[in-house]
């Protein structure tokens, strides 16, 4: 049983490092991946990087090549706009939901991360400025109540990440993220769920707008 866990815990630290591997830009869409190669690089045997390579495959991150190792799809620019669709549709709902569940303890988390992001933003530190966004958005999937909300779009956010630094560090779409997040935080501490619903949708939708106005797609 010990065995058995432990093999688990390591096919999921191989599968994470090669699937942050694949969104942050470090492999390519097209390149190759062997087995040969990960063993080595990552230090562990060919049946957890072999397992990994699987998951990824039902993720839709690569494709498996009999004999050729794994080629890497990644996330494309189609992908990205219907990930940014898709997240206008169920983050208004979550972050309804939030507003609904929200108590004090989530009022002070999430001002202090609005803080924070100011704080970081007159730094021109936009790492952490992007490392709060992704704060902020997890707490308010975290207070929407829904294990499967939070799941799907904890993902959807991650497939995006690459994207989504880009688009921060545009000129003025910090500050600009920053004055959405405060609306967003005010409506969520009047518990008034359209409001922060659907300002969350235009969150949303200013971030993909950015995106097309920056060309940050073609990049």
């Amino acid at each position: 049983m010990e065995d058995k866990a432990q093999s688990g815990d390591l096919t999921g630290r191989v599968y994470y490092k090669i699937r942050q591997g694949i969104l942050n830009g470090a492999w390519k869409p097209g390149q190759a991946l062997t087995e040969l190669a990960l063993t080595k690089m990552l230090g562990v045997s060919r049946t957890p990087v072999r397992e990994a390579l699987r998951q990824l495959e039902l993720e839709g991150l690569i494709e498996l090549r009999p004999n050729r190792g794994a080629l890497v799809i990644g996330i494309t620019p189609g992908d990205i706009e219907d990930i940014y669709e898709i997240r206008s549709l169920l983050e208004r709902r979550a972050t309804e939901k939030a507003a609904a569940h929200i108590n004090s303890e989530h009022i002070d988390r999430l001002r202090e991360v609005v803080d924070l992001t100011e704080f970081y933003l007159e730094r021109k530190d936009f790492d952490r400025v992007t490392a709060m966004d992704d704060r902020f958005h997890n707490l308010i999937y975290e207070m929407a109540g829904s294990r499967m909300f939070e799941r799907i779009l904890a993902d959807l956010h991650a497939y995006a990440q690459t994207m989504r630094e880009r688009s921060i560090k545009a000129p003025g779409r910090a500050v600009s993220m920053l004055a959405e997040h405060r609306a967003i935080l005010d409506a969520l501490v009047q518990k008034d769920s359209e409001k922060a619903g659907q300002l969350m949708a235009e969150h949303i939708q200013r971030s993909a707008e950015n995106m097309e106005k920056n060309h940050l797609w073609e990049e």
